[in-house]
């Protein structure tokens, strides 16, 4: 068994985003997952981008927004929503509601994930 106390749980941020790393390769001896906790204020986003080896399973937790995807497409994406994108997928979120945007986010194999953003902390 492996516990992961919330003093272990390092939250990354960018602005407009907080992105609460629950399992990750920094608290966590996992070798198959990433989980993360991602909150986006109203009109944040993340744009779009790839990951070259790993896939990931978001689950919309509250609020709504767009996905942001290849070819400039988009697509509503609201609470109960689930999406799964396959490594090289590209994919990117924006939150066009008027309430904070919340989901789950599985990745599989494990990312850390502090390259892409600009502050951390316990």
């Amino acid at each position: 068994m492996e516990f992961i106390g919330k003093d272990k749980i390092k939250a990354l941020m960018n602005p407009g985003v907080i992105s609460r790393q629950l399992l990750s390769p920094g608290n966590s001896s996992s070798k198959r997952v990433t989980i993360t906790e991602v909150h986006l204020e109203p009109g944040a986003s993340q744009p779009r981008h790839i990951h070259d080896a790993s896939e990931q399973t978001w689950y919309a937790v509250q609020g709504k927004g767009k996905l942001l995807l290849a070819d400039n497409a988009e697509q509503e994406f609201s609470a109960g929503d689930v999406v799964r994108f396959e490594d090289k997928d590209v994919h990117g979120l924006l939150n066009d509601g008027d309430t904070e945007f919340v989901y789950i986010s599985v990745t599989a194999p494990p990312i850390d994930f502090g390259y892409a953003y600009k502050e951390s902390k316990n």
